[in-house]
């Protein structure tokens, strides 16, 4: 399951993060957004999606959302 599936509001574990672009790879890493952490999903708009990540809020775009895989 991707991100863009995730219901709003729960917390959700990040499975893995599918780019393949190792800087995005870096900076993502650099947010916090890896492997293991939870993550949330805030609130959804058209082609936007706000994620809070320790305790931190992200607004991303729906082709990164596909490439967070995530597990309940």
């Amino acid at each position: 399951m991707n991100l863009t599936n995730a219901e709003v509001g729960k917390e959700y574990t990040v499975k893995n993060i599918i780019t393949f672009d190792d800087e995005l790879d870096a900076f993502l890493f650099s947010l916090g957004l890896y492997s293991g952490e939870p993550i949330t999903v805030v609130s959804r708009k058209k082609k936007t999606c706000m994620v809070s990540i320790k305790d931190s809020r992200y607004c991303i775009d729906s082709a990164l959302c596909e490439a967070i895989e995530i597990i309940e």
